[in-house]
Formats: structure tokens, C-alpha cells, sequence
């Protein structure tokens, strides 16, 4: 194995893996009639394509009923865009809600779908081009992989064996885990004096990777923007011009490790 191949390998689940944005939508919309009883459920005009271009805003599950509020409510584009910490206290606060509750509700409503509608679930999930091929080629290979997400670990996992990847749970950090993924990071790295571990690190959120860049222990793990997720134009140029992100196209991601590396001169 060459210096240009990880020897851990973890990958964020929603936007990177696992295109979810219709089941997303459906289950950010339900939760939202559970907490907005008078509203009709009538799903407004343009609410779900306003919801998928906003999408990269949402760090947690939680937030999605949320952002479909804030939408209804009246807020534009780019004031979401630009404020959506500040929109979010905002909507808790006058809705007498807490993050906590609404995470609670929408998980809740999404193991009654599951329990009641397997099938319809799982159509609502779909798998970028190529990856669950790379996945298994990853596993496959001296590469130890990881999922590091903020989405419930036993969804994922119900997920991947749907397309027969099977991970162990240990594999697995989800929600529940309950640490930031620079802390979980740290845990994937061995504590060994000889052949240190490489590890590479993809997420379609570029604030997360900006946090693993502040941590100094965390200096060499190789950071990797997903340009085909949840991330705005912006986003992407930003990672870009950093030095230590590598801005990652899905036609490299399916390839070879040794493709995704490109010269910085």
C-alpha cells in the first residue's frame, strides 16, 4: 500500500453515500403536521424543490421540520442561507419547541414508516452512481471503513444491507454516538508506534471538515470535500482553494484511491 492510499477510510452517509432527499422530505413534512396540527396537509407548491435546494444548511435530522417552517413561514432563500443557526433559536423558541422533541417525533414517525412500509422506505433512498460497487471493493481490501454520520446508525445499517453491504455495527457511528466527528475521528486512529494509519476522511459539509482542521492532533488526516452532496456552490469553491481539502468529484470517489489525489502546483 502507497502514501497515496488511507489505511482507514471513513465516509459520511447522506450526501456522500446515500441520496435521501425524497424520503427527507417526506418525513420532515410529517413531522411538521404532527407540530403544526392546523396546518392542512396539502404540501404547499414548490415546498419540496425549495427544501432540496436548502437542504445543505441542515447539519442534524432534527432541523429538517424546521427548515420546512421556517420556509412556510416566509422566509427567503438567502436569508436561510445565510442565518439558519439564528432562524433555527428563532423557530424553537416562538413554537415552544425543543431540538430534542422534534428529533424524538421525527424518528419516531420514521420507525412506524419503516415498521409499516419497509418497501416504500427503502424506495425513497437511492445510492450515488458507483458507490456501493467502491464500498464493497473497500471492504474487500486491507482498508478499514468506517460510516461516521449524524443519522441513526440501525437506519443505516438497514440501508447498506439492503444493497448487500454488510458493516458491522461497530463500523457504524451514528447519531446516537452522541460526539462531534472530529471526536470520533480520533477514535478510529490506533495508537500504534510504527506504521502510523493514514486516514482519509469524505463530507459533503464543509463546516465539518473545517472543524477537523482545527484540531491540531488532527493534522494529518486527509479531508476530502464530496462536490455531488448537500453542499452549495460556495461551499465548494471554498474547499477548493484550501490547501487541505481536496475537493472530490463523484467520477474520482468510484476510482482507485490513487485518483482521488490531485497535485496542488
Amino acid at each position: 500500500m502507497t502514501v497515496n492510499h488511507p489505511t482507514i477510510l471513513a465516509l459520511d452517509f447522506d450526501g456522500v453515500i446515500c441520496d435521501g432527499l425524497l424520503e427527507y422530505f417526506e418525513v420532515a413534512w410529517r413531522t411538521y403536521c404532527q407540530f403544526c396540527p392546523s396546518q392542512e396537509e396539502i404540501i404547499p407548491d414548490d415546498l419540496a424543490l425549495r427544501f432540496y435546494r436548502l437542504r445543505p444548511v441542515i447539519e442534524t435530522g432534527w432541523e429538517m421540520p424546521i427548515l420546512i417552517k421556517a420556509i412556510i413561514d416566509g422566509f427567503s432563500d438567502d436569508q436561510i442561507l445565510q442565518d439558519w443557526p439564528k432562524i433555527v433559536l428563532e423557530i424553537l423558541k416562538t413554537s415552544h419547541l425543543s431540538s430534542q422533541e422534534v428529533g424524538k417525533k421525527l424518528d419516531g414517525l420514521r420507525d412506524q414508516w419503516i415498521s409499516t412500509d419497509l418497501d416504500g422506505w427503502l424506495g425513497l433512498h437511492r445510492f450515488y452512481p458507483g458507490v456501493i460497487e467502491r464500498l464493497k471493493v473497500t471492504i474487500d481490501s486491507e482498508v478499514e471503513l468506517f460510516i461516521v454520520t449524524t443519522k441513526e446508525g440501525r437506519f443505516v445499517k438497514q440501508l447498506l444491507e439492503q444493497e448487500g453491504v454488510n458493516l458491522p455495527e461497530k463500523a457504524i457511528f451514528g447519531k446516537e454516538v452522541k460526539l462531534p466527528k472530529y471526536e470520533i475521528l480520533r477514535k478510529l486512529i490506533p495508537a500504534t508506534e510504527h506504521q502510523p494509519a493514514r486516514l482519509w476522511f469524505v463530507e459533503d459539509r464543509l463546516k465539518t471538515l473545517q472543524l477537523v482542521q482545527q484540531q491540531s492532533d488532527l493534522d494529518k488526516v486527509g479531508l476530502f470535500l464530496a462536490d455531488w452532496g448537500y453542499n452549495t456552490q460556495s461551499e465548494r469553491e471554498a474547499g477548493q482553494n484550501d490547501p487541505r481539502i481536496q475537493l472530490l468529484p463523484l467520477s474520482r470517489f468510484v476510482q482507485d484511491f490513487s485518483k482521488w489525489l490531485i497535485s496542488s502546483s
